[in-house]
Order: structure tokens, then sequence, then C-alpha cells
């Protein structure tokens, strides 16, 4: 499996863009959108994900502009980061730097520390989210992409903007207690307690420790981490969240959930959770892919089949060594095959009976080139290893 071929055709592809496109979420920045739904929370909805679901792109005809996404933005940092451990190249640190002063343009003011939401206003059944209202998952996502172009290229400038993220996660969120644990919320301005939410903020807390050995981060992030094992299933998985519209069991977030709490045993703490966290992985491996490396979209359902669903099964399992190699080569070449666009770029998702080729940006392009850059990076470690 060639993925530098792939990469470099979605790196083409996402600079000539500048990094800027749509979303299957931004119905709403369209003023025609915006009247008809009349300011209801279902007419909302409605529009949102009639756009989502549609194979043909609406959104030049009802003036949708696209847009830099924060959360894209940081995950093409995390990637140039990686290409240029790989490569070495001067054009990958400019890249990086482009990426800095547009997470700089398009954060989210008036909090403790930085933070960032999404350009568009999005409303779902628990909240209406105004754009740039700053989440935990897109300000973790963002930090993590953050330290790692630190710690590979020395920009100090990242470490500088991630370490205070930490200030926004323990002042600004809300948190809910239970059972001497705490979660959470997905925002500021909401009681939304989500697990995946909530184990990406402490996984940054814990990473941002290991820089600060800021002792009041390391026992936040421990008491997060803490509610969601409370609520891991018998069988290693979770639920979305524990109310009772939010109880679906997805690919995607489970794999979040995974990587957050990864970050806790390379740091070397929460050695007492590796029995669960291993339980974890083996339900992902085992009730998320056929046997071709087709992912599913919940562990009981399986289309439609998401590019978020392979994408974030090759970033996790790619870094869990040679015990899920073969999974991880059958789901990227699945990937590969049916999701890729001739032009360079990825589509969006694949049903029973056809393919929305829309190609978002951040839910497409930055994902895909997130996962095949950690792929890339570990199977060549890997390799390097081996050889001696």
């Amino acid at each position: 499996m060639n993925a530098a071929t792939y990469i470099d055709a979605l790196r083409k592809y996402v600079e000539v863009c500048d990094f800027a496109g749509y979303d299957p979420y931004d119905a709403l920045k369209s003023p025609v959108v915006r009247g008809l739904t009349f300011g209801a929370k279902y007419g909302r909805i409605a529009w949102t994900q009639a756009f989502r679901h549609l194979p043909i792109n609406l959104r030049p005809l009802l003036g949708v502009p696209k847009g830099h996404n924060p959360k894209a933005l940081g995950l093409f940092l995390g990637s140039y980061a990686r290409l240029y451990a790989l490569e070495n190249r001067e054009e990958y640190l400019q890249k990086i730097d482009r990426l800095l002063d547009l997470l700089r343009q398009n954060m989210s003011g008036g909090y403790a520390g930085p933070c960032w939401g999404y350009d568009f206003d999005w409303q779902s059944r628990a909240a209406f989210v105004p754009a740039y209202t700053p989440t935990v998952v897109n300000s973790a996502f963002i930090g993590h992409s953050l330290l790692d172009a630190a710690d590979i290229t020395g920009n100090q400038d990242a470490l500088q903007l991630a370490v205070p993220i930490g200030n926004f996660i323990c002042r600004d969120l809300n948190q809910k207690k239970k059972n001497g644990g705490i979660c959470f919320s997905y925002t500021p301005e909401d009681f939304n307690f989500v697990h995946n939410a909530n184990l990406l903020g402490a996984s940054l807390l814990i990473r941002i420790y290991e820089r600060t050995c800021q002792e009041d981060l390391k026992a936040l992030a421990l008491l997060s981490l803490k509610y969601s094992m409370d609520h891991q299933h018998e069988d290693g998985s979770w639920k979305y969240a524990e109310t009772g519209f939010q109880g679906w069991i997805d690919s995607f977030h489970t794999g979040f959930n995974l990587q957050a709490i990864r970050c806790f045993l390379k740091a070397g703490v929460a050695e007492e959770y590796r029995a669960q966290y291993e339980k974890g992985v083996r339900f992902y491996a085992e009730n998320f892919f056929g046997p071709d490396g087709m992912p599913k979209y919940y562990h009981n359902q399986t289309y439609p089949i998401d590019i978020h669903c392979p994408a974030q099964a090759v970033y996790f399992f790619s870094g869990e060594g040679k015990k899920y190699k073969a999974l991880t080569d059958k789901v990227l070449g699945w990937m590969s095959n049916h999701l890729c666009n001739p032009k360079g770029y990825f589509n969006f998702r694949k049903s029973r009976w056809m393919t929305n080729r829309i190609p978002y940006m951040r839910w497409g392009q930055a994902w895909a080139m997130h996962a095949l850059t950690e792929y890339r990076i570990n199977t060549e470690n890997e390799d390097k290893n081996e050889a001696g």
C-alpha cells in the first residue's frame, strides 16, 4: 500500500484550495437557508441534514462560502509536521507557518486560553451552537497537532499556543461530577456531556502535563478519565453519551476514545486502566470491520460508510503495532479503493446504492491526510526498527 502516492495527490488538492472548503454541517451559512428556517430548532436541523445527505452540492447556488474550518487546519498542521519528519522538506515548514497563522486568525476570543469552534452556526438535537463557539473536541485535536508540530520541528510558536489551551479546558468548560470522576462539557455554553469530548480534553491535559509538570492538570485529567472509564460497558464499548437520545455506539467516536486513553498510557499514568483499554481495542477491531476491511458506521449497522470511519481506524490501528497491521492495511486498502476520488481528494460517504462524492475539507480531506500521514510514519518507523 503506497500511502505516499495518495498523500501527494491529496496534498496538492488541499494546497490549491489553501485548506478552505465546504463542510457537511455548514448549511446555516446560506442566507437563503437561514431565512427558510424561521429561526426554529427543527427547521435548522432539517436543512442541515438535507445538505448533509444530498449527493448534489447546492452550496454554491445557495450562497454558502468556502471557509477555513479550525479543526481542519489543526489536522492539516499535524499532517505537515509528520511529512516534515519523513521528508525534511522546507516547503512543509512553510505550510506549518501558514496553518499557524490561520489558526490564530480563527481562534475564539474571550476565554481563559486558546480555543476553537467551527466557522458556521450549527444545530443538533442537544443545542444550537453559534459560529466560533469553542468546543473541547476542536481545541483538543488542534492542541495535539500543535504539540506534535512542536515536538517534530521545534516550533516554539506551536508550543506556546498549545500549552494554555489547558486553561480553556480547566476553567471555561462545565463539569459534571459523578462517583469521584468529572466529565467536561462539549462547549462552555452547554451541559452536553459526551465521552469522546471528555476524553479528548483529558488527553490534551495529560500531554501538556508531560511538558509543564503542572500537577493540577494531571489530577483533573485523571478525574476525567475515571468518569468515562467508569461508563465503559463490559464488552469494551462506550455509548456516544449517557443521555437517552445519544446512546448509539459508532466507529470513529470509539476510535477517538481509545486514541485519547492511549495518551495516558504513553505518558506512563493510569496503568490501572490498561486492561479496559485493551478490551476496548478488541471491541473496536472485532465489531466495526468486514473481512475485506470494509468499515461499519455503527457496531450493528454498516451503512452509510463515512470517510471518518476508515480514516480514524487507520490512524488508530497503525499506532498499535504488528498485532493490528493486517487489519490496518485492509481498512486502508478499502478506503483507497472505494473512497479515493480520481481528482486526488476523498469522497464523503458510500451507501449501499450510491457514493456521495462531495469533497468536504474538514470531514474528508483533513481526516484522510491525518490518517495517511500517521500510517506512513508508523509504518516506516516499524520498518526501520526491524532493519535494526
